[in-house]
């Protein structure tokens, strides 16, 4: 068992940061995100299979973290929380802390597949092949869906400059 404790302690190491960031841009909240990446990871303990394998388990980290939280926010019914720590170094930018906070509380009001596209794409860095590897989509429809996200930010924003910066 040793060794199983010790190969779950560096899949954990590896990836624990990716799956809060995910589970914290989702839930809002610091209490929420961490309950729920604690989920995540006792569901992977019963997956070691996924413990050796990176690729395949950072996808279903990240698809099970995403269906964790939205069960999670349909579950507990609450109330919208305004709680959004420093996300400047997350959008990789140096805009204003009011631009960076018009930024996410447009982010977070998309629908839920919009909002996980754009977050894999902007925050994670994943391309939109490896994007629809992990959610089981079309290269095709991911990009409409980053494509049709922007738009619906632009609209959200009032087309400001900072809506269009990223990729």
């Amino acid at each position: 068992m040793p060794q199983d404790e010790a190969a779950f302690a560096k899949f954990y190491a590896r990836h624990v940061d990716t799956v809060y960031r995910m589970c914290y841009m989702r839930m809002k909240n610091q209490m929420d995100a961490e309950d729920v990446t604690q989920d995540v990871f006792l569901r992977a303990m019963q997956q070691p299979q996924l413990w050796s394998d990176d690729d395949h388990a950072r996808a279903w980290l990240l698809v099970t973290a995403s269906n964790l939280c939205k069960n999670a926010m349909h579950h507990w019914s609450r109330t919208k929380r305004e709680e959004v720590e420093d996300w400047e170094a997350t959008l990789g930018t140096t805009a204003s802390p009011d631009e960076v906070s018009a930024v996410m509380s447009a982010v977070m009001g998309l629908p839920d597949q919009y909002k996980t596209v754009v977050y894999l794409f902007y925050y994670e860095g994943y391309s939109g092949a490896e994007i629809a590897g992990m959610l089981g989509k079309k290269e095709s429809t991911v990009r409409s869906l980053l494509h049709r996200s922007k738009k619906m930010l632009l609209k959200k924003l009032g087309g400001e400059p900072y809506a269009e910066t990223g990729r």
